[in-house]
C-alpha cells in the first residue's frame, strides 16, 4: 500500500474509537453517549462521553473527519507550502479522567492529515501518541505505561521510541509553569517517510497499544480507598491540565481555528478544577513525592534497568 488510502484510515479510526469505547463501557458499566455531527465547511464526527460513571468521572471519546479549502493558519505556520491546499484531517482523540485520584487520567490521539493541490501529488502526515498524567503516582504503573510504549515501537526500530518518549516529553510540558503535565509516554508529528504503509502501520500500532497500556493500571488502583484531600488535590492537578489543553495543545487549535466543533474539541476539559494561589505540597507527602520524583523528564526504563 505505497499509494495514500484514506479511506483504509478512517475505516481504521472508527473501529479504534468502538473498540475503545467497548473496553471503557465494560468496566465502567455504563455507556457512552453518542453526538453525531456535521461541519458546515465540510466533514463531521462522532463524538461519545461517558459522565458520572462508577469508575469515569468524565471522559470523551472522539473521531472527526473534516474539509476544508484551505488549512487553518496552526497547521500552515511552519510550513507555509502548503498554504492554499485543500485538505482532509481525520483523527480519534480521547481523555479519560476517572474518578478515584489513584488512577490516573490518560490521552491519546492519532490522526492524519492530507493537503493536496490539482496536478500536484497529495501532501500527508500522521501523528499522535499517548500520555499520562497520574496525581498519586506508583512507579510500577510507570513503569508499565512506558513498556507498552516502547513495544508498540520495537517493529519501526530501535531509535523510535527514544525519540517519541522524549519528543512527548518536550510537548505536554507547561512552559508557563516549568513542569511536566505528567510521565509522559509517546508524540509523533508530521511522521510521512520511508512510505504511507510504514506510516499507517506505525499508527496503528500506537492506536492498538493504548488499551494494553492503561487498562491494567485502572483495575489495579481504581479501589484503592480516598477521601477529600485527596479529591481536592485531583481537582488542583486537574488545573494545569486545562492550561495546556487551552495554551499549548496544538490539536485544541487547530480544530477552533478550522471551524471544529467547540463541544466535542473540548470534551477533553476535566468537569471538577479548581485553582489555589501558590500553593505548595507538604514536605513528606504523596503530594510532594509527585513534584519531586515523578514531574520530570525521566528515563524510566532505564533506570528500571529494562
Amino acid at each position: 500500500m505505497s499509494r495514500v488510502d484514506i479511506e483504509a484510515v478512517k475505516s481504521y479510526l472508527l473501529q479504534l474509537q468502538d473498540r475503545i469505547c467497548q473496553a471503557l463501557e465494560e468496566e465502567d458499566g455504563q455507556s457512552f453517549v453518542e453526538d453525531s455531527w456535521e461541519r458546515p465547511a465540510g466533514g463531521g464526527g462522532r463524538t461519545r462521553v461517558l459522565e458520572e460513571g462508577t469508575l469515569i468521572e468524565k471522559g470523551g471519546v472522539n473521531f472527526s473527519h473534516v474539509q476544508g479549502d484551505q488549512l487553518p493558519a496552526s497547521a500552515t505556520a511552519s510550513r507555509p507550502e502548503l498554504t492554499g491546499r485543500s485538505f482532509q484531517a481525520m483523527g480519534v482523540s480521547l481523555v479519560i479522567h476517572p474518578r478515584n485520584p489513584y488512577v490516573p487520567t490518560s490521552h491519546a490521539n492519532v490522526r492524519f492529515f492530507v493537503a493536496e493541490k490539482p496536478g500536484e501529488e497529495p501532501v500527508w502526515w500522521f501523528g499522535g501518541g499517548y500520555d499520562l498524567t497520574p496525581y498519586y503516582p506508583f512507579m510500577e504503573d510507570v513503569i508499565h505505561w512506558h513498556q507498552t510504549a516502547r513495544s508498540a515501537c520495537e517493529a519501526f526500530g530501535p531509535e523510535v521510541y527514544p525519540r517519541y518518549k522524549d519528543w512527548c516529553d518536550e510537548y505536554f510540558y507547561l512552559k508557563h509553569r516549568d513542569e511536566p503535565r505528567g510521565v509522559g509516554g509517546l508524540f509523533f508529528d508530521d511522521l510521512n517517510e520511508p512510505d504511507f504503509a510504514t506510516c499507517f502501520q506505525f499508527m496503528q500500532a500506537v492506536g492498538d497499544s493504548y488499551l494494553p497500556a492503561y487498562l491494567p493500571l485502572v483495575r489495579k488502583r481504581r479501589e484503592h480507598t480516598y477521601g477529600e484531600g485527596e479529591r481536592e488535590f485531583q481537582a488542583y492537578r486537574r488545573g494545569r491540565y486545562v492550561e495546556f489543553n487551552l495554551v499549548w495543545d496544538r490539536g485544541t487549535l487547530f480544530g477552533l481555528q478550522s471551524g471544529g466543533r467547540t463541544e466535542s474539541i473540548l470534551m477533553s476539559l476535566p468537569p471538577q478544577v479548581r485553582w489555589g494561589y501558590d500553593w505548595k505540597p507538604e514536605a513528606g507527602s504523596r503530594e510532594e513525592e509527585l513534584y519531586r520524583d515523578f514531574l520530570k523528564p525521566r528515563d524510566w526504563l532505564g533506570e528500571a534497568g529494562l
